[in-house]
């Protein structure tokens, strides 16, 4: 063995193993993109007006207009059905912000730098999706101010309302590895905005989220009925206490038990997202 091979062994960080290295180096990626939030505020700025904009529209524009069964017309009881819809939507276009990161991160060699430290391999990736949850649970405490200043109200208390927010932090979280493995995908920041945004916009209408799904053609009720951005929606309302009274519910299992099925379909994307996005972290590596 040479001196300068000793000496490397010397002055070469030693990684630490399993779950301790992985979480310590999560945190530090994490610690690191907030910070870069921090300093380009109108990224922070623009994504809380978006979601603004939505509410204020949709809760005037449309309120009074779309009969809601058990509401009817009422403006009033639009707005509450409404409310759990644009939360949902709110955290799921997450996905392209967080796309958009990773892919101008690889655009810029960031990534090519962080595969060179002694670090976990998902490190860079969970740091990332566990920054754009930081930011999404900012925007869901404004969001939620502006739905109570246009009328929008909880009635199943303090604790079911947490337990929604939890559920729809947790279907954003999960649509943020999708956004990972997109912007992993693609060759630029603009590639992955607009990856990251045509296939949410099918998702977000084709659901109950602004809309009953009984009034869609039969084929459409059936996939908004299994979709689990539905699921999530319709947990919300339950939680909320935002369904009108006599309001029919589908006879599809996830929305006959929908807290249930928004838990399974945000850990089960999760777990496929997280497991394509660091394999392809991985090979893109080689």
């Amino acid at each position: 063995m040479t001196t300068a091979t000793k000496i490397a062994d010397v002055t070469a960080p030693k990684p630490r193993g399993g779950i301790a290295q992985s979480v310590s180096d999560s945190l530090v990626i994490a610690r690191r993109n907030l910070i870069r939030m921090t300093r380009i505020p109108e990224i922070v700025l623009f994504g809380l007006i978006q979601p603004v904009m939505f509410v204020v529209l949709f809760s005037y524009v449309f309120g009074g207009s779309i009969n809601v069964p058990g509401a009817g017309l009422s403006s009033s009881g639009y707005r509450e059905f409404l409310m759990a819809g644009i939360f949902a939507q709110t955290v799921t276009f997450a996905t392209a912000g967080a796309g958009a990161g990773i892919a101008d991160d690889m655009h810029r060699g960031l990534i090519d730098r962080f595969r060179s430290l002694p670090m976990a391999q998902g490190a860079v990736l969970t740091g990332r999706t566990l920054a754009d949850l930081v930011q999404t649970a900012l925007t869901l405490v404004v969001l939620a101010g502006v739905a109570l200043l246009v009328g929008w109200r909880i009635h199943e208390g303090v604790p079911k309302a947490l337990a929604a927010f939890g559920l729809l932090l947790l279907l954003g979280y999960a649509f943020t590895w999708i956004g990972a493995l997109i912007g992993l995908s693609v060759r630029t920041p603009e590639a992955a905005t607009s990856g990251g945004l045509i296939w949410l916009f099918p998702l977000t209408f084709i659901s109950n989220a602004f809309v009953p799904s009984e009034n869609m053609p039969t084929f459409l009720q059936t996939i908004a009925n299994w979709n689990p951005f539905s699921a999530t929606v319709q947990a919300c309302r339950e939680l909320f206490g935002n369904l009108p009274p006599g309001y029919p519910v589908p006879d599809a299992w996830p929305m006959q038990h929908p807290v249930w099925a928004s838990l399974i379909w945000s850990v089960l994307i999760v777990v496929v997202f997280r497991t394509l996005a660091v394999r392809k972290y991985r090979s893109a590596a080689i």
